[in-house]
């Protein structure tokens, strides 16, 4: 990602979040010590676990958008109504910026590997099978990798 000119625009999160369940399942990914609310390091360790170089000011930008009882932390109703928010572009923008995330090596495909490589960055225990599974349930052209029209696909779930 190049440094944005207009850095105090923050992006909403890279995925359609169907339900509310799929909304706390995220949350607790982020709040990583399970006690109800995610911290600036939290979130910044997260970040950097997907591949971002997100600056302290960029943080603190996030924090003060999403945090809206201002007391420096995300509860899971912020977080929800973060989830939720308009991005304006029906979020492909934010959906490409998600795939770029776990496509390490840029060669517009997610393998195996780079699901792998991410899935324990953020602390799943999974197996490469694990992974392979998961890339055979949404390859459509069977070329054992994930596209950037395939990962929309799946995480738009056909909605517009």
């Amino acid at each position: 990602m190049s440094p944005n000119e207009n850095s105090n625009v923050v992006t909403k999160p890279s995925m359609y979040l169907q339900d509310m369940s799929e909304v706390e399942k995220v949350f607790q990914r982020f709040d990583t010590n399970g006690d109800g609310k995610i911290s600036s390091d939290e979130l910044s360790g997260v970040m950097h676990a997907l591949g971002s170089t997100t600056s302290p000011d960029e943080i603190s930008r996030m924090m003060e958008e999403i945090d809206s009882d201002k007391d420096g932390f995300i509860n899971l109703q912020e977080f929800a109504d973060f989830c939720k928010a308009d991005t304006g572009d029906g979020g492909v923008g934010e959906l490409k910026e998600a795939f770029e995330m776990y496509d390490e090596d840029g060669d517009g495909a997610i393998s195996i590997g780079e699901l792998h490589l991410i899935l324990t960055r953020l602390g799943e225990d999974c197996t490469l099978q694990d992974c392979e599974k998961m890339i055979k349930s949404v390859d459509a052209d069977g070329d054992g990798s994930v596209s950037f029209a395939e990962f929309k696909q799946m995480m738009t779930n056909n909605k517009k």
